[in-house]
Formats: C-alpha cells, sequence, structure tokens
C-alpha cells in the first residue's frame, strides 16, 4: 500500500487530548457515574477478580480486590458457587436420612458436622442420658481423628498456596493415614454417616484399635518434622508473620472462634468451656498463641494435632475396657438396625438379621420398614447443639413441629461466620499476603454455602 492511500479501517487517532482511561472489572454505571462527578482518580482504581477456581483460593471462592499499585485497598468476597441447598433438602427426609446430607457440608470434617446434628436430634428426642458410653467414646474418637486430618489439610494447602510444596506433600501423605482408618471404621473416606442418633451406626471392627495405635506412634515420629520445616524456616516465618493480623476485639466482634480466636491468646475451646460428649473427663491443653497472626494459627493447628493424639490414645484405653458393649440406644423404636454384622459379600445386612425379620417374626419386619421408611417421630421443640470443629464453633440448630422429619434445619458453620475476617485481614496489605489470610482461616466452601 503507497504512502498516499488511506485505509479507513487503520487509520490513526490522536491520543493525547483529553483524559485517556483504562477500565477494568467493574461496574460501568460506576466509572460513568465517577466521570459525571468529575472524580479524577478515578482511573486510578484497579478491581481485581481473584477465583473462583480452586488452587489459588483455598476453595471455591471469589474475592473481589481493589488495589493501588500491589496495595489491596478493599476486599470483599463472593460466595455461592457450592451452594447444594443441604439444609432445605434435610426438610424433605426422615431425621436419619438427615445425617447424610449434613455430613457433606464441611467435607474436610464431616464427623464434627454429624455429631453437632446427632446431638441436637437427641436433645430433641431427650435421650441425650440413654447414649450408650462405648458409642459417646467412640464419636470422640473419630472426631478427634478427623480434627487431625482437617488441620493436615489445612496445613498442607496452605504451604501449597506460599511454594512450599514440601510441606504440601507430606501433610496429604499423612492425611490418607487417617482416612485410611475412617474407611476402615466407617467403610468410606468421606460423607461417613456414621455418628447418627441414637448412637453410631456400628462397633469397631475387628483390628481397628491396633491400626489407630500404630497409627499414632507414625504421627509422634512425623509431626515434628512440620515444626523442623516451618517453625525456624526463616522464609516460612517469614512469609506468615505480622500477616493477616486480627486482634481479639475485632475476633469478638465479628463472632470468631477456632485457631483464628486463639491466636489472640484468648483460650476459648467448647470441649473445655461446654464440654459435650464427656470432654471434661479427658486430659488435654486448650492450644493458644499470641501474634494474632497468619504464622500462630498455624502453630496452633500443629499443636492441636498434638492434644488430639492424646485424646486418641485415652479412647482407645477406655474401648479396651467396652469390648461387646452396644453402640446404638436401646430403645428399637429410634434405634437404626445398622449396627449389625455386615453380610458375607460385604454389604448390606448380616443374614441372620434378614433370616429373623423375613422368616421368623412379622413384627420385626413392619417394625424395620417402618423405621426405614417413614422413621421416628420427634417431639415439637427445637434445640441448639454446638460442638468444636476444627475451625471453630459448629452449631446444629433444629426445629421439630412433631413429625418424622426437621421442620427447619440450620447450621451455624465457623467458615462461613470466619470469612468475614478476610477484609480485615487484607485490606492495606500486599496481594500477595491475601492468599496467606485466606490459608490461616482455613474456610472449607462447602460449609461455607452449605
Amino acid at each position: 500500500m503507497t504512502t498516499d492511500q488511506h485505509d479507513i479501517y487503520a487509520g490513526s487517532s490522536e491520543t493525547t487530548e483529553g483524559r485517556v482511561f483504562t477500565v477494568s472489572g467493574r461496574d460501568w454505571d460506576e466509572i460513568v457515574e465517577g466521570l459525571a462527578s468529575g472524580e479524577g482518580a478515578v482511573e486510578e482504581r484497579v478491581v481485581v477478580n481473584m477465583g473462583p477456581q480452586h488452587p489459588s483460593t483455598h476453595g471455591v471462592l471469589r474475592l473481589i480486590l481493589e488495589i493501588e499499585g500491589e496495595t489491596v485497598t478493599e476486599a470483599r468476597c463472593g460466595i455461592g458457587y457450592l451452594h447444594t441447598g443441604i439444609e432445605k433438602n434435610m426438610e424433605f427426609r426422615s431425621w436419619v436420612q438427615g445425617t447424610t446430607f449434613c455430613t457433606r457440608m464441611d467435607y474436610l470434617s464431616p464427623l464434627f458436622n454429624e455429631a453437632s446434628y446427632a446431638l441436637g436430634v437427641e436433645r430433641l428426642l431427650d435421650i441425650e442420658d440413654q447414649i450408650p458410653e462405648k458409642a459417646t467414646v467412640m464419636r470422640v474418637l473419630l472426631m478427634e481423628l478427623n480434627r487431625i486430618s482437617s488441620h493436615l489439610v489445612a496445613i498442607a494447602t496452605g504451604g501449597m498456596e506460599i511454594g512450599a510444596l514440601t510441606v504440601m506433600t507430606i501433610g496429604f501423605r499423612e492425611r490418607e493415614l487417617v482416612l485410611d482408618l475412617f474407611e476402615l471404621i466407617t467403610g468410606l473416606r468421606m460423607n461417613h454417616a456414621f455418628i447418627r442418633p441414637g448412637g453410631v451406626a456400628q462397633d469397631l471392627p475387628p483390628g481397628a484399635v491396633g491400626e489407630i495405635r500404630d497409627f499414632i506412634e507414625l504421627m509422634k515420629k512425623r509431626l515434628p518434622e512440620y515444626a523442623a520445616l516451618c517453625n525456624a524456616n526463616p522464609i516460612f516465618r517469614a512469609r506468615l508473620e505480622d500477616v493477616g493480623h486480627l486482634d481479639l476485639e475485632g475476633c469478638l466482634a465479628l463472632g470468631l472462634s477456632g485457631p483464628v480466636l486463639r491466636s489472640t491468646g484468648y483460650p476459648w475451646d467448647l470441649r473445655k468451656t461446654q464440654p459435650y460428649c464427656g470432654y471434661e473427663t479427658y486430659d488435654f491443653d486448650v492450644q493458644t498463641w499470641d501474634t494474632a497472626d497468619a504464622y500462630g494459627r498455624f502453630r496452633i493447628r500443629l499443636n492441636e494435632m498434638w492434644e488430639s493424639l492424646r485424646i486418641v490414645e485415652q479412647t482407645l484405653n477406655r474401648l479396651a475396657l467396652m469390648e461387646g458393649q452396644p453402640v446404638m440406644i436401646a430403645d428399637k423404636k429410634i434405634a437404626w438396625p445398622s449396627q449389625l454384622a455386615i453380610g458375607s459379600d460385604g454389604m448390606g445386612n448380616s443374614l441372620d438379621h434378614i433370616r429373623h425379620i423375613m422368616g421368623e417374626s412379622m413384627e420385626a419386619l413392619i417394625h424395620h420398614f417402618k423405621l426405614v421408611t417413614e422413621g421416628f417421630r420427634v417431639p415439637p421443640g427445637q434445640a441448639y447443639v454446638p460442638v468444636e470443629s476444627p475451625r471453630g464453633e459448629l452449631g446444629a440448630h433444629l426445629v421439630s413441629d412433631g413429625g418424622t422429619r426437621p421442620f427447619r434445619a440450620h447450621f451455624r458453620d465457623p467458615s462461613f461466620t470466619n470469612l468475614q475476617a478476610t477484609s480485615v485481614m487484607s485490606e492495606g496489605g500486599q496481594v500477595a499476603d491475601v492468599i496467606v489470610a485466606i490459608a490461616s482461616i482455613d474456610p472449607v466452601m462447602g460449609g461455607v454455602d452449605r
């Protein structure tokens, strides 16, 4: 093309006259409004959407960050990407079936979801003093193993997000061992539906106690590896110290709990302050730190795993004296008929049970049918029962209208409440520190969205 030819599609334009704006990631009406009002700084603001992709945001979480250079001036959370309607679905299932829904909320600590829900149903039924002791001890055993596996994921994913890949690999290595124990005891690695109203689904299988003791001995050797890799590592400490700072006053104002609250030095742990499942009879210490930052929360989780190992050892000593004791309430109008031996094919109920209800007792067959299809009735009322989950206070608020299904089931999930701290921890800091702050909160989006 010659220089005198004119290309209407590629003509030059003068860009040095007037004001030039670079706009990204913002609402257009807001931009126009800012221009009309003559705000000169509107072009200086940059809004970045971080997420909702899983690897870099600790879950399916969207962060809307307003930044100036590398400094975060405003941070907001966008949630709901994992909403599954669990609480609403529970209104259309029997009280026992509700266990299979709520176990899927906080998928890293399913046994705490089940325990909170089961304790709430038992309070409504007024059968709390009828739960077999062995079932209560097994609940504590499973919850503390679950606390270890959850903290391992928190430390592993947090390490991955800041580039400490060795922490990630050994964290998931140890977690696999806990999930193997869960599979041995409950039949599933996750979403167990094992802690049920009235007790637990079935007794410990042969050999489980020995496997758990082996795991404890191994963890006592492995946990110091985390300390060696992280506690005194100047790079790791520099990345976490004074990041995501939130003092006691801020935690109390936002209703935060768990390691975030205890990192301020406040020893609030429901296992000690409002005991349940007989926690007052176990010997353990509430772990606190005094830095109120991401590093303190990491150290608390590391120390809490040691305390959980102490509690697990005590449960095993108690279970050794309870051989053959029941693990489900004696009232057959409530007891779910699954605490029986598994059939020879590894599935379903035992042949003895099938022979009994199908060939020997018409009453047993009718009762089994009604209990499974219709469920038991729960007296009208409401109950709220909190437990100390790995992330803080997890509470089930259950409302009954006297029927066989919950009238309303709502959970106070600590991930949802603690996520409020994102903006306070992030604003004024660097973009890179947002991930560290989120990781120190350890939110699980299944618990946030429900």
